[in-house]
């Protein structure tokens, strides 16, 4: 009798084990409007949904402070970020953050790796830009609208110096020599914001998950089934219409697009968008959009601002010269460019 229970327990057990081990992980998914100026969206693959809330916990707070470390917009209490440092350019050193040490110890590289086409200096030339899309900015073109004076550009453009960035790491201080100088840190920050929240998550054993922050998707690890994550790049006007012209497929990697359809304002039916060449002071019109696949989001956030600055050779040569990193380019005139080995990450069913 003892052996026919035992016998009968075992079973029980054995069947249990089964049942648990194919038990699937749920998709859970949470937005977030606050951060950025944009929308954020975490989906997640969980056994149980206590998991993803306190993982989302952690992602929303950790979005709240990079949010107000990196605004140059707002200020907040008892917070010195980079609007602080922009406030008191000229003046004296301001104690930060090391999060913002960080940040911009990285644009620095950046700044060098794209030979000066992704520059944080450059907030005196693109706060000029920015307060023309606020005037003359809406659904439809203002009769009104005009576009920046050139003159005012250039002397803008007198004050964008990166070496006058004078970072005291050993105090954690941070001042612009350079008093007319301003800080825009928009091509990088949200990139990187999501690629250490994402790394912090992985250090946690978080998988199974992508963070949309405004459009920088970090993926980690694949979807919950094992297969991967599939974004779709849209070819669209300045309308914010089109159709998805390529999906692609992510395991572990980031994938961001720069393009001239969100935030611009028209000027006699042309459409002045938000990406500012050093050089000529203007946005340039080669391209509606560029798409960076990668590993580091921050990485691919400043490349896809640096190659729209290139002409379509230049930034092919300049993607393909480094490794891991992959790009899309849709021509204005809608024809779709690769990088070398871009094809390999396109889904097809």
């Amino acid at each position: 009798m003892k052996r026919i229970v035992s016998c009968a327990l075992l079973i029980s057990l054995i069947v249990s084990c089964l049942c648990s081990c194919a038990k699937q992980k749920e998709r859970f998914t949470e937005t977030y409007l606050e951060y950025f100026d944009t929308a954020s969206t975490i989906v997640g693959f969980e056994f149980e949904s206590e998991a993803f809330d306190k993982n989302c916990e952690f992602i929303e707070a950790q979005l709240e402070e990079y949010n107000k470390l990196y605004d140059i917009y707002k200020s907040y209490e008892n917070v010195n970020n980079i609007r602080t440092i922009n406030q008191n350019a000229g003046k004296e050193p301001i104690k930060v953050d090391k999060k913002i040490i960080d940040l911009l110890d990285y644009c620095i590289e950046l700044y060098n790796k794209t030979n000066g086409k992704t520059n944080i200096a450059m907030g005196s030339v693109l706060s000029i830009w920015h307060n023309y899309r606020e005037m003359y900015g809406g659904d439809e073109e203002d009769p009104e609208a005009k576009l920046p004076e050139m003159d005012a550009l250039k002397e803008a453009a007198l004050h964008t110096d990166i070496n006058n960035i004078i970072i005291d790491r050993e105090n954690s201080t941070v001042l612009l020599s350079d008093k007319d100088m301003l800080l825009d840190v928009g091509a990088v920050a949200k990139g990187y914001a999501t690629e250490q929240i994402a790394k912090a998550l992985e250090t946690q054993g978080v998988t199974n998950y992508t963070l949309n922050i405004g459009g920088n998707i970090r993926t980690i690890g694949p979807k919950g089934d094992g297969t991967p994550w599939i974004t779709a790049v849209a070819m669209s006007d300045t309308t914010g219409t089109g159709e998805n012209t390529v999906r692609v497929k992510l395991d572990g990697q980031a994938f961001v697009t720069s393009g001239t359809y969100q935030r611009f304002y028209l000027v006699d039916g042309v459409a002045y968008h938000h990406i500012i060449d050093p050089e000529t002071l203007m946005p340039k019109f080669n391209f509606i959009s560029i798409s960076i696949c990668c590993e580091d989001s921050g990485l691919a956030d400043a490349l896809s601002t640096a190659t729209f600055n290139m002409s379509a050779e230049e930034g092919m040569t300049f993607i393909n010269s480094i490794d891991g990193v992959e790009a899309m380019w849709i021509t204005s005139d809608g024809k779709l460019l690769y990088s070398q080995n871009f094809k390999d990450i396109i889904y097809k069913e």
